[in-house]
């Protein structure tokens, strides 16, 4: 099961990932924030959370942010909760993004960063945000962008040797999916960080 591949791959990456991806995590992540425009009492799930650092961003504007990760690794989210253990409004779960553990109609906003290209089941994951959303929500997903001539190439070569990854969208290909799980994209962009680096970012909100 492709899950198992990831939850394999990023536990044994946990101790160093912090570190080993400073930069881009920095750059996404707070290019994410700024994005998401989240107010301090909205009630925030962060789809695939891996070690914390999102919920460390929001954190350090808004102490009070109520705050629920979820991620497939458990050593990510351990990593995610030593973080967080002063706040205890924040909490993390292991849990699948086709499989949330909430009860419909429970967050403000969703957001998912640089993670929709390992979900093997997309449109899902999608469905189950879109519960989980409240009707006035909305949802951020942030991922890696195949317009992009080098993550054309990343994604070919990822296919090929990395049996966690499993595509990567073109712009258009994604905001297809976003619709076909119910969602209208109300705003959207590509942007490059880097060299390699070349995402795109869409706000979402529950069809009317």
């Amino acid at each position: 099961m492709i899950e198992t591949i990831v939850r394999k791959q990023y536990n044994e990456l946990a101790a160093v990932y912090d570190l080993r991806w400073k930069s881009y995590i920095a750059n996404t992540l707070s290019f994410l924030k700024t994005w998401a425009e989240i107010s301090s009492t909205d009630i925030v799930l962060d789809v695939a959370c891996g070690t914390g650092e999102f919920e460390r961003l929001l954190l350090a504007e808004y102490s009070s942010q109520q705050i629920v990760g979820v991620d497939i690794s458990d050593k990510m989210l351990a990593i995610a909760q030593k973080k967080c253990s002063a706040y205890p409004q924040v909490s993390f779960e292991t849990a699948s993004a086709s499989s949330l553990p909430f009860d419909s109609n429970s967050f403000d906003v969703i957001v998912s960063a640089n993670s929709f290209h390992h979900f093997n089941h997309p449109l899902t994951a999608l469905k189950e945000m879109r519960r989980v959303l409240k009707p006035d929500g909305k949802v951020i997903i942030l991922d890696w962008c195949r317009d992009y001539l080098l993550c054309q190439i990343c994604d070919i070569l990822l296919k090929a040797f990395d049996s966690a990854h499993q595509q990567c969208y073109t712009q258009n290909e994604f905001h297809r999916l976003l619709e076909d799980g119910n969602l209208a994209v109300s705003r959207t962009t590509r942007i490059r960080f880097g060299v390699v680096w070349g995402l795109m970012v869409a706000t979402a909100s529950l069809k009317e």
